[in-house]
């Protein structure tokens, strides 16, 4: 199905852009049949999710895939966990999808609106130093290549691309489907406690190395940390979820709604941050105390309303206190007033080649501001901290890194420059975004694009 483009924007409303026209696939042959089309109008063409990402990855003035159609279990065998999805599958339907199978993903992050093909391309990740990002999940994927091709790479054909593709940036191809390692359905025991941010940090190796999924989120101004421990255990084990009145309080009242009052004042008079960060500490000292458990996906997610902004680098595992202290000082050295919390989680290390935790056990730290703030100048000074540990930025959050930076913390960088090299020979799947972090920029071609976005009334 082919429609006329109306402006599409971003979840964090960083990007808005009104493309050529809009295609919606049903299958692997209508993307093929789009990106054939593509070429012979000389038009670029990318798959869009579900608008995720705060960068300009998903960005095309050109044709606009919406995989929308290309979802669901294409094939599933329960006695080995592989689960093959069409690439346009959103993570919240997962448990539903997956239910009869008895299977459940073996790591989530804490929002699940993307699709499945945006959350690995990216470089997704949950928090647990036993467990990669999503994207090491994959055991093989479909995906047409920039000549129109459908090949198939898995750990029998092709298996020299899978680190490449795994996590392609949609660099690469179209994903078509993907098939997933996936485990048992299991329970998470999850203990939230307040805890002093100093103590947090000089036991950050024990915390992490002695729990399965440790994370803690700190207000700037305060002294707490929220931490948050999950326990694995069996999937038939006894469950104490959380009951709907207590969710919508703690999460929908206490959480969001606090939240977004303490957004939109600080915003007005930013004078009251500090105070106003004071309150929400001891007002999450008491929804942050909390002992409960659930399959999975209840646990891992959280809903997040209030919309912001985010930066977020990963750093070598043992860097994240002395790192966290740096961001610390900046923030009062500086006076700037931040109503958003700093969030640290941990991965494991892994193989594929543009991921940040590649060949490193990595720590997180994300920043956030509210949507209706300037966040450049707050994100340039903890970038420049993070880049003084090696650190590497998520693809799908804010950063200013560019193809000579990000080459000097990917040893594999031009590597994947040569797979890009035999899949998309014309960049056919290439924008701004990606012209400007794997430095095959044509300037003509950015300032297209950039002008498409500022027409279509990008922030």
């Amino acid at each position: 199905m082919t429609a006329t483009g109306a402006v599409w924007r971003n979840w964090s409303r960083t990007e808005a852009v009104r493309p050529l026209r809009v295609e919606r696939p049903a299958g692997a042959e209508a993307v093929q049949r789009a990106v054939a089309a593509a070429a012979a109008s000389g038009l670029r063409i990318k798959p869009v999710g579900s608008g995720h990402s705060f960068t300009g990855i998903a960005v095309t003035p050109g044709v606009q895939l919406d995989m929308t159609g290309v979802s669901g279990v294409l094939d599933a065998d329960a006695a080995t966990g592989r689960v093959t999805l069409g690439a346009g599958t959103r993570l919240h339907e997962l448990p539903e999808l997956l239910a009869p199978y008895g299977l459940a993903l073996e790591n989530m992050g804490d929002i699940d609106r993307q699709t499945i093909s945006g959350a690995t391309s990216t470089g997704t990740h949950g928090t647990g130093l036993g467990f990669g990002g999503l994207a090491t999940q994959i055991v093989a994927a479909r995906l047409v290549t920039g000549t129109g091709e459908l090949i198939t790479v898995s750990e029998s054909e092709r298996p020299e691309l899978l680190p490449a593709v795994r996590l392609g940036l949609g660099a690469l191809g179209v994903l078509v489907d993907v098939t997933l390692q996936l485990v048992p359905r299991y329970v998470l025991h999850a203990v939230e406690r307040p805890r002093p941010i100093d103590e947090v940090l000089d036991h950050w190796h024990e915390l992490v190395r002695d729990a399965d999924h440790f994370e803690f989120y700190w207000f700037p101004h305060t002294a707490t940390a929220l931490t948050k421990t999950n326990t694995r255990l069996p999937g038939d084990a006894p469950r104490r979820p959380l009951g709907r009145a207590s969710r919508w309080l703690d999460d929908e009242v206490l959480a969001n709604g606090l939240f977004r009052a303490v957004a939109a004042t600080g915003r007005v008079a930013p004078g009251t941050t500090s105070t106003l960060a004071r309150l929400t500490e001891a007002v999450t000292r008491h929804s942050g105390d909390r002992d409960f458990s659930d399959f999975s996906p209840a646990v891992f997610t959280t809903h997040r309303s209030v919309r912001f902004r985010e930066m977020e680098y990963a750093v070598p595992l043992e860097a994240v206190p002395d790192a966290f202290r740096e961001v610390r000082a900046l923030i009062e050295r500086k006076g700037w007033r931040i109503s958003f919390p700093i969030e640290v989680r941990a991965a494991a290390s892994d193989d594929n080649w543009l991921s940040t935790a590649y060949g490193r056990e990595s720590g997180y730290i994300a920043v956030h501001r509210y949507f209706r703030e300037n966040h450049r100048e707050y994100f340039a000074g903890v970038e420049e901290i993070m880049r003084g540990y090696g650190g590497r930025p998520h693809w799908g959050k804010l950063h200013t890194q560019n193809a000579q930076s990000l080459r000097e913390v990917y040893p594999r960088f031009d590597d994947f420059l040569r797979v890009r090299d035999e899949l998309d020979p014309d960049r056919r799947f290439s924008n701004a975004y990606l012209d400007h972090v794997l430095g095959d920029g044509v300037a003509a071609d950015i300032v297209a694009d950039d002008t498409a976005r500022e027409s279509a009334g990008a922030a």
